[in-house]
């Protein structure tokens, strides 16, 4: 085993608390409340450590067009609470955290528009109060965590060698 390995390597609560306390800084000034943060730094942390090829629980998709080919062209899956939030969290992810990559090879807008339709209709199908609530609050605010995701990628590539104590 390599000798620096253990200094490398992080569990998913590291890695929660990394993304939860970068989502926190770059909205700062905006006053976000704690739910919203924990709830996307928990998908940012979800797909910071899901591999596109897992077994054992829905894979991490590989771009923008796997989108459209999974959830657009097969409208059969939009009555899938779980699916259509896995959709948008995708897009989100796509559109916000690598907008800066994805920009010229997509519309990014009309993903991002998307996204906010798939949160849509995953409060709309949801069972529960407190999830049918975040669900319909991740839509409305959909372009804001878009714009946020954004930022928090723009400040983590300026800061390439950080390592966690």
């Amino acid at each position: 085993m390599d000798p620096l390995s253990h200094l490398l390597a992080t569990d998913q609560r590291e890695t929660l608390q990394f993304f939860f306390t970068g989502l926190r800084d770059v909205t700062a000034a905006e006053g976000v409340d704690q739910p919203a943060l924990l709830y996307n730094a928990s998908l940012l942390a979800h797909f910071a450590s899901t591999s596109t090829f897992s077994i054992d629980r829905l894979p991490a998709l590989n771009g923008l067009g796997e989108i459209f080919d999974r959830f657009v062209a097969d409208p059969a899956v939009r009555h899938d609470t779980e699916l259509m939030e896995w959709a948008a969290a995708h897009c989100l992810l796509f559109t916000g955290f690598f907008g800066d990559q994805l920009h010229n090879r997509h519309n990014l807008e009309w993903y991002g528009q998307l996204g906010a339709n798939f949160y849509d209709l995953a409060a709309s199908a949801a069972q529960e109060a407190a999830r049918r609530h975040m669900m319909g609050r991740m839509s409305g605010e959909f372009v804001d965590w878009r714009r946020r995701y954004l930022r928090l990628a723009r400040e983590l590539r300026d800061q390439p060698y950080l390592l966690f104590g």
